[in-house]
C-alpha cells in the first residue's frame, strides 16, 4: 500500500484498498473453475461415467462466478460450450 502522503487522493486510495481485497476474493473462485474445467477434462478423456456429473457442477460454478460478475457471461459461456463439445465428441467416438 502506497504511503498516505503521496499525491494521491484518500477515495483514490480507498479504491486501491478495496480492489486488492476483490481480488483476493475473485482469485480462489476463478481457481476453483480452473480446478473443475481440469476434472472434467480429465473424467471425459478417460471415458469415465461421471464425467456428466462433473459437467454439470463445473457450468454450475462457471454460472454462479457470471452471476458476481468474476468472470464475463460470454466467457462462461464459451467454457461450457467448449466442455460440452468435448462431451458429445467423446461418446460419438467411443460409440462409433
Amino acid at each position: 500500500m502506497p504511503k498516505p502522503n503521496t499525491q494521491r487522493g484518500k477515495s483514490a486510495l480507498r479504491s486501491l484498498r478495496i480492489s486488492r481485497v476483490r481480488a483476493l476474493r475473485n482469485q480462489s473462485v476463478k481457481s476453483a473453475i480452473k480446478t473443475f474445467v481440469k476434472k472434467t477434462r480429465a473424467a471425459i478423456a478417460n471415458g469415465e461415467e461421471q464425467a456428466a456429473d462433473f459437467l454439470q457442477q463445473t457450468a454450475s460454478v462457471v454460472d454462479k462466478a457470471a452471476k458476481r460478475g468474476i468472470i464475463h457471461k460470454n466467457a462462461a459461456a464459451r467454457r461450457k460450450s467448449r466442455l460440452t463439445r468435448q462431451m458429445k465428441a467423446a461418446k460419438a467416438a467411443s460409440e462409433g
